[in-house]
């Protein structure tokens, strides 16, 4: 059964029918993160990814005094995304719930959204994938199992997980209880061990910040920050 084709919009999203009930976002606290890379595994796992297609990528920074610290990197889920603005053929789209998602059957493989994003959180599908067990063969949008050859594929936040209320894999997988989910909507994160926080007043007490906020891309992942690491690329 093929995927259902979205009416768009003149900005390239579908339209809006009513208030959605949830804005997605992510706060990664980088006291915590000890590099495990679990959350890269899990999220493979979930996707039916290869080896060198880290959807969060788990980065090793030096600390100003030495130490190494830790970065996960998911999809920044930008407000103002690039990757969006540049598709020739919209198949990037923003989902209602505030979620960056690519429709691989409109995806035409030209990768300029690869050039466009300055996280470098897409990734190219040169070869087949491996297929996985039966009932996963339908690709969509929210969950993209198998990805497409010749298409473009990135973090999805789960999505096929958080309609349902269901962690997405990496805060399901993060031993640390370093990765919280966020409702900007009701203004709710917690994260594997239910530790649960009103997002505002909690990055406004820890300093978080968001990476190369500089860009003007309003990512929806902001951090709690380490140990004086420096984060610029």
């Amino acid at each position: 059964m093929g995927i259902m084709r979205r009416p768009f919009s003149a900005a390239g999203s579908p339209p809006r029918r009513e208030k959605p009930k949830r804005q997605w976002g992510m706060v990664i606290d980088l006291t915590r993160c000890d590099g495990c890379k679990e959350c890269t595994g899990a999220c493979q796992n979930t996707h039916y990814l290869p080896n060198d297609h880290e959807w969060i990528k788990v980065y090793e920074i030096e600390g100003e005094n030495g130490s190494k610290v830790f970065m996960p990197r998911p999809c920044m889920q930008c407000e103002e995304a690039p990757c969006l603005k540049v598709c020739p053929v919209r198949a990037t789209y923003k989902s209602d719930e505030g979620i960056i998602l690519v429709d691989q059957e409109l995806c035409i493989g030209c990768r300029i959204c690869m050039a466009a994003c300055p996280y470098n959180a897409r990734y190219f599908n040169y070869w087949e994938q491996v297929k996985p067990p039966g009932p996963f063969d339908n690709p969509m949008p929210e969950f993209p199992v198998p990805q497409q050859r010749g298409t473009v594929g990135k973090c999805v936040l789960c999505v096929h997980y958080t309609q349902v209320g269901r962690l997405p894999a990496c805060v399901e997988a993060c031993r640390m209880d370093a990765i919280y989910i966020a409702d900007l909507e009701s203004g709710v994160m917690t994260n594997r061990s239910g530790e649960t926080y009103e997002i505002h007043q909690y990055l406004r007490e820890n300093d978080a910040f968001r990476f190369k906020e500089e860009l003007n891309t309003s990512p929806r992942v902001w951090y709690v920050a380490g140990h004086g690491q420096s984060l610029e690329s």
